[in-house]
C-alpha cells in the first residue's frame, strides 16, 4: 500500500498518457530545451511521453524513475522507436550521478508526489548539485482544488486484448498545515467477468504556493527563476487550475 505506479497502474499510465500525447507541455518542454548541447535528466520519466519526442527532436536526455515497471514500458516504448537512451532506477531525493546535467526536468507535477517537505527539499538540493553550472531545472507544480474526503471516482479502460481495468480512487486524508492529500486507488483488470489481479495504491500529492516555492529554489541557490503559467512562457499564474512551471538556473561559483 505504500508504493505507487506498480504493475496495473503503469500498464494504466501507459495507455491514459501515451506517447504522442500533450497538454501542451511536450512543445515548451522542447522549446526550452532547444538549445541544449548537453545531457538532459527526466526524473520521473514514467513511460516515455516527454522522454521520447524529447529524443526524437535530436536532445540527448537520460531518464530515471523509481518505478520499475514504469522503467520496463519506456525502455519497450523506445526500443519500438529505436532508440536507446539511458534509463535507471532511483529516487529524486538521493540518486547519485557523475553525469552534471545541462538541464533537469520534471513536467507534469511528478515533483508533489514527495509529499513531505523534507524530502521535496532534498531533492531539489539533489537536483542543483547534479546540474553543471549555468544548468537549468524546469519543473511543473499545480494547486490542489479538490479536498473531498471519501468521494469516491471511478475510471474505466479496455486493453488491446480485451481485458478491462478499472479504477476506484478517493482522498482519505488532507492535510492543511502540511500541505499534502493523500488518496487510495484500487486497481483492477478484468476479463469476461473474471477478476485477474487487483492492486491497490497510496497516492500521495503535495502542493507549494507560487511564491513558497519560487522562495525555496532561491534559498538553495537557484538565479533568474521564471514562473510560467499553462506552458506560456513567463506570464504569470491568474487562476488556481492552472500549470506552474518553474524554470530556475543553478549559477555556482
Amino acid at each position: 500500500m505504500l508504493g505507487y505506479y506498480h504493475k496495473l497502474s503503469s500498464e494504466v499510465y501507459d495507455m491514459d498518457k501515451y506517447i504522442g500525447l500533450s497538454f501542451g507541455d511536450v512543445e515548451f518542454y522542447g522549446d526550452r530545451l532547444a538549445s541544449c548541447k548537453g545531457q538532459v535528466l527526466e526524473p520521473g520519466v514514467g513511460t516515455g511521453r516527454m522522454l521520447i519526442p524529447l529524443l526524437e527532436s535530436g536532445l540527448k536526455v537520460d531518464g530515471m524513475d523509481v518505478s520499475q515497471e514504469m522503467l520496463k514500458i519506456c525502455r519497450h516504448n523506445c526500443d519500438d522507436r529505436g532508440l536507446n537512451p539511458k534509463l535507471f532506477e532511483g529516487q529524486m531525493e538521493s540518486f547519485s550521478s557523475d553525469t552534471k546535467y545541462e538541464a533537469i526536468i520534471v513536467p507534469n507535477g511528478t515533483f508533489l508526489l514527495l509529499h513531505k517537505r523534507e524530502d521535496s527539499i532534498k531533492a531539489i538540493k539533489n537536483f542543483y548539485n547534479h546540474l553543471s553550472n549555468g544548468g537549468r531545472l524546469i519543473l511543473d507544480t499545480f494547486l490542489e482544488t479538490d479536498f473531498s474526503i471519501d468521494k469516491i471516482s471511478t475510471r474505466t479502460w479496455k486493453t488491446k486484448n480485451g481485458d478491462i481495468i478499472t479504477l476506484e480512487s478517493k482522498v482519505v486524508e488532507v492535510d492543511y498545515l502540511n500541505q499534502y492529500k493523500i488518496s487510495h486507488n484500487r486497481y483492477e483488470k478484468w476479463n469476461n467477468g473474471e477478476l485477474l489481479h487487483t492492486e491497490l495504491e497510496q497516492f500521495p500529492l503535495r502542493w507549494y504556493g507560487v511564491e513558497e516555492f519560487k522562495m525555496l529554489l532561491e534559498k538553495i541557490g537557484f538565479e533568474d527563476i521564471i514562473i510560467s503559467a499553462d506552458y506560456k512562457y513567463g506570464q504569470y499564474p491568474t487562476d488556481s487550475d492552472q500549470i506552474i512551471t518553474f524554470e530556475a538556473t543553478a549559477k555556482k561559483e
